[in-house]
């Protein structure tokens, strides 16, 4: 682990490969798992906001469990995240005509009609981000229904911060990047 400004960043996202394969995993951490998404504080009034946009885009059985859940859960530890669907799918998820999962919120911004692309949290997915008093504890997150997006990953030399650098500057901002491809460039050397 190394220090970021106010964060503790994993060397794993540095020294670990991952690229989503969605061919091979068909989104299956969409619809796997035993929680939803999860949601940061600051996101709950947008997931509100845009529900109206984005409820088109969904299946009748996501548009139940959330009008019957709400936009966002809060789980009895206080974590925020995305209501599911008897326990399974998240609630926001979709289908394309090959069986693939996709995210109706991203749909909605893919099309237009909402500026939000998703939950920062599903951005930065193989990341994961941790919050305490002091910093953020940023760490990879090792799922065997990924491992197709790990080969891929290495066969294509793309490192996982590579890979969310969007939702990792989206979360920390551009300067904190550059900073973490610095460190990159010095642990890739040794």
């Amino acid at each position: 682990m190394f220090q970021l400004g106010k964060t503790l960043v994993s060397e794993e996202i540095i020294k670990n490969d991952f690229l989503c394969n969605l061919s091979a995993c068909k989104g299956a951490c969409c619809v796997d798992g035993e929680a939803g998404a999860p949601v940061e504080p600051e996101e709950r009034e947008i997931m509100e906001d845009i529900y109206p946009k984005v409820k088109p885009y969904l299946r009748k059985e996501g548009i139940e469990a959330i009008e019957k859940q709400g936009v966002y859960i809060t789980r009895e530890n206080g974590e925020i995240e995305t209501p599911l669907i008897n326990g399974a799918d998240c609630a926001y998820v979709t289908f394309d005509d090959k069986g693939t999962a996709l995210c109706g919120i991203e749909e909605a911004y893919n099309q237009g009609d909402i500026d939000w692309k998703k939950p920062v949290s599903c951005h930065l997915y193989p990341v994961r981000i941790q919050e305490y008093s002091a910093f953020s504890a940023v760490n990879y997150h090792r799922w065997e229904i990924c491992d197709d997006a790990c080969s891929l990953g290495a066969e294509l030399q793309v490192p996982i911060y590579k890979f969310v650098k969007e939702g990792l500057i989206r979360k920390f901002g551009e300067n904190w990047f550059k900073e973490l491809e610095e460190v990159a460039k010095d642990i890739q050397k040794k």
